[in-house]
């Protein structure tokens, strides 16, 4: 069992700088928006976009949140004074998102990024969700459609660099883009807006 120590450091400020130190793959564009308000005095959350259009920003490939959470009155579900809480999604093709292990892979995928950073957690929950839809009336020209997404929260041990890495790693891979696949040009891949 890992270790249950709070990241290198119990300063916040700290916490927030290594978060904020962390380089991504040039595939997803990460910015840091407002931390939500209210799940715990100290706050850092940051957006990816997986392959953004250079007008819009938005993505057709996939997006994600990461939040890192401090608490020093440690809520007992958290077991510790840190909590970390990411969201990734991604649109699919329809026969893709119709797949009955989907929702297990996302989380594995989740698990295996972790590994692969070494980053050390406990105490993790969180859901899978895919939905498929098919347009009707003025939107029946979109066809079908589907979607992924996972919302997951655990509490880091250990650095939180990889915590952060490993979240990015899940975004890309919901995205279609595994380990090692930077700049390499996505075909075949039918993507809508559209969940």
């Amino acid at each position: 069992m890992a270790e249950l120590r709070p990241p290198e450091s119990s300063s916040f400020a700290h916490a927030a700088a290594e978060v904020r130190a962390t380089r991504f793959r040039a595939d997803l564009v990460v910015r840091e928006i407002p931390a939500p308000a209210g799940l715990a005095p100290d706050a850092i959350a940051l957006a990816g976009d997986v392959r953004p259009d250079a007008d819009t920003g938005d993505s057709i490939y996939g997006t994600g949140r990461f939040v890192l959470l401090h608490d020093p009155g440690e809520p007992p579900p958290w077991n510790g004074p840190w909590r970390i809480v990411c969201f990734a999604q991604a649109p699919l093709e329809p026969d893709i998102g119709a797949d009955p292990l989907l929702a297990d892979v996302a989380w594995s995928w989740l698990v295996d990024a972790l590994d692969a950073h070494r980053a050390g957690y406990h105490s993790a929950s969180g859901t899978a969700t895919k939905t498929i839809s098919k347009g009707f009336g003025s939107l029946s020209g979109e066809g079908d459609g589907s979607q992924i997404e996972l919302r997951a929260s655990w509490s880091p041990t250990g650095p939180l660099a990889p915590h952060v890495e490993a979240w990015a790693e899940l975004v890309c891979m919901l995205a279609g883009l595994p380990p090692g696949s930077e700049g390499i040009e996505v075909i075949g891949i039918r993507r809508t807006t559209r969940g």
